[in-house]
């Protein structure tokens, strides 16, 4: 009877998992980039994020907001590692670095920058990623929320722990700073309000 009880509960595990939490990866994605600014390291906190969640999955009201579910535990993450990063001090291993050093010399081409990091900068570096960037991490955070993502000011209290007042206020302020560093940009574009 045991064993009937944990295959039902597993197997609902996993339909909450495939139907309400895979779907959102991409969105996952984009918010760890925004955090982490690199692609190997968003990758791995997506990763984590999922298998947090899958973790606690009882403790998720199914059919409820996984998105909302799924920032709050990233966010999370991005915060705990964050402040494990900023009390350990930097190390380096000597292989690593000797090896580091031995594929510069073989590549004919090691002066040059990641072409896909540099294109994907060139590609999404326009004048509004730019000027968003610029804001304080806080700003920004709702910004990507809000604007980009979609969420109400209700989840974003929620997935970032802050009363929704402060959200409101974020956001005004966030984009008070917006239309200050993008001012030059639009009246070089004709737009002269």
């Amino acid at each position: 009877m045991v064993l009937m009880a944990d295959n039902l509960e597993t197997s609902r595990s996993m339909r909450i998992f495939d139907r309400e939490f895979l779907p959102e990866i991409n969105a996952l994605y984009n918010f760890a980039y925004h955090f982490t600014h690199n692609e190997e390291d968003a990758n791995d906190l997506v990763q984590e994020t999922y298998l947090k969640a899958f973790k606690s999955i009882e403790s998720y009201q199914e059919g409820s907001n996984a998105k909302a579910w799924l920032f709050r535990i990233l966010k999370n993450n991005f915060i705990n590692e964050y402040r494990k990063k900023a009390t350990r001090p930097t190390s380096v291993e000597y292989e690593e670095l000797a090896n580091f050093h031995e594929e510069e010399e073989d590549t004919p081409y090691s002066s040059y920058a990641d072409l896909r990091l540099e294109m994907f900068e060139h590609m999404m570096g326009d004048e509004v990623t730019d000027a968003i960037n610029k804001l304080p991490v806080d700003f920004r955070t709702v910004i990507w929320l809000c604007d980009i993502e979609g969420f109400s000011y209700e989840e974003i209290a929620k997935i970032i722990d802050i009363p929704i007042g402060t959200v409101r206020s974020r956001l005004h302020r966030a984009r008070i700073g917006l239309k200050e560093k993008l001012r030059d940009y639009a009246k070089s574009l004709g737009f002269d309000k």
